[in-house]
């Protein structure tokens, strides 16, 4: 571990990588994956594996949230919009909490590979609610072929 800015500590990868996230780390080929431990007991909670740090990191925030509450140390903090107040954990069950997550996961993916050039904490990510059930897209073309 090394200390960062503002007094965090950091892990550092295998290969020397510094993440900046808390709950993710790198595997070997690349992706991202999350997972966090289950309060009071042993086992672990998987949330996913990402092609990027942010969305691994998105999916924990989202788990270690309806885990621990408003008292929750996330990763961004700022991004969280969770539909009325967060349950206490003896009210969702792991698979419950799995699943939330990613699919907020899934979401921060699915923007990095529409826009992959801009940042996904920064330009798509602060405008887009990742826990609203996406709508339909309008479509202005013709597919039928005609």
């Amino acid at each position: 571990m090394e200390q960062g800015e503002g007094g965090s500590t950091r892990r550092r990868g295998k290969e020397g990588e510094t993440t900046r996230y808390k709950g993710i780390r790198m595997r070997k080929w690349g992706k991202w994956v999350a997972e966090i431990r289950e309060p009071n007991k042993r086992s672990r909670i998987w949330l996913g594996s990402y092609s990027t740090p942010v969305a691994a990191a998105r999916a924990y925030d989202t788990a270690v949230f309806y885990l621990r509450g408003p008292s929750a140390r996330l990763n961004f903090p700022d991004l969280l919009a969770v539909e009325g107040s967060a349950p206490a954990a003896s009210d969702m069950s792991a698979a419950s909490i799995r699943k939330r997550a990613t699919e907020v996961g899934a979401r921060v993916d699915a923007l990095h590979r529409q826009h992959p050039h801009a940042s996904a904490v920064g330009e798509f990510a602060d405008r887009v609610d990742l826990n609203k059930t996406p709508e339909p897209e309008n479509s202005d073309c013709d597919w039928d072929g005609d």
